[in-house]
C-alpha cells in the first residue's frame, strides 16, 4: 500500500465512491474490472472473475490492517474516503492511502476499520454488478483473512517475532466470532467452507484452503454445498 503524494499515470479513485455507486463512471471500473480479471484467466463464467477479483482486494484490505497491528499494535484508518484503487492495474490490487492517522490494534477497530467500512459496502457493489452469492463473498473475506494470518505467522516466526504470531492469530481469532465469518474456514489449518471457483478456469487449480481435496468433476472431491 502506498501512501501520499498520489501515484502518477494511472487512476486512482475513492474506494468509498466505488461502495456508494456514486464514482462519476457509476459501477463501470468494478464492471470492467470484473471483466478483466475474468478474460485474464479464461473463466468460463463472468461470476469466477468476479470472485477472483474479489478475493484480490479482501486480502489486500485484510494484509494492509493485519499486519501493522500485529507488528506495532496500531493500523492505518483506512477510511474507504482516503483510500484509493486502481481498476485497471493487474492483481494483487494496488492501494493507495492518502493518511488519515492510526488505530488501536483492537478487534473492534479492525472489524469496523475492514468488516463495516470496507468489507460490506464492497459486497454491495459486487451484487449490483452481477449475480453472486453472499456466502461466496463472506467465504473469500474468511479464507483471505486467514490468508493474511497465515503469511505473518510465516514471517513473524522466520524473523523471531513470536509475540506478533500470537497477536495476530488472537485478533484473527476475534474476527472469526463475527456471524458474517464464523464458519467460513475451519479447523487448526483455517481450511474454507466454500469454494471460490478458481478451479473452473482453463489454467485453474484448487487453492491451498480449497474445499475440495479433487477438483469437481472427477469424483474424488469432497462434497460442500453449491456457492
Amino acid at each position: 500500500m502506498r501512501t501520499a503524494p498520489p501515484p502518477t499515470g494511472g487512476d486512482h479513485r475513492p474506494l468509498a465512491r466505488l461502495y456508494a455507486g456514486k464514482d462519476p463512471a457509476g459501477d463501470a471500473p468494478l464492471h470492467a474490472r470484473v471483466d478483466r480479471v475474468a478474460a485474464r484467466l479464461g473463466a468460463p463464467e463472468r461470476r469466477v472473475g468476479a470472485s477472483v477479483a474479489h478475493l484480490g482486494l479482501a486480502a489486500r484490505l485484510w494484509s494492509t490492517a493485519l499486519g501493522p497491528a500485529a507488528l506495532h499494535g496500531r493500523f492505518p484508518a483506512l477510511d474507504p474516503a482516503g483510500l484509493h484503487w486502481d481498476p485497471a492495474l493487474t492483481s494483487p490490487d494496488d492501494l493507495w492511502w492518502a493518511g488519515g492517522g492510526t488505530r488501536p490494534a483492537t478487534v473492534a477497530a479492525l472489524r469496523e476499520a475492514v468488516h463495516e467500512a470496507h468489507l460490506v459496502p464492497l459486497h454491495a457493489a459486487f451484487a449490483r454488478d452481477g449475480r453472486i452469492s453472499p456466502r461466496l463473498l463472506w467465504g473469500n473475506a474468511g479464507s483471505a483473512l486467514a490468508g493474511a494470518l497465515r503469511e505473518l505467522t510465516r514471517w513473524a516466526r522466520a524473523h523471531g517475532r513470536p509475540a506478533a504470531a500470537e497477536r495476530a492469530a488472537a485478533l484473527v481469532q476475534g474476527l472469526f466470532d463475527h456471524p458474517d465469518l464464523a464458519g467460513t474456514v475451519r479447523g487448526p489449518g483455517l481450511r474454507r467452507a466454500s469454494c471460490c471457483l478458481y478451479y473452473r478456469c482453463p489454467s485453474g487449480g484448487l487453492c491451498g484452503d480449497c474445499v475440495f481435496d479433487h477438483a469437481p468433476g472427477t469424483g474424488l472431491e469432497r462434497r460442500a454445498p453449491a456457492p
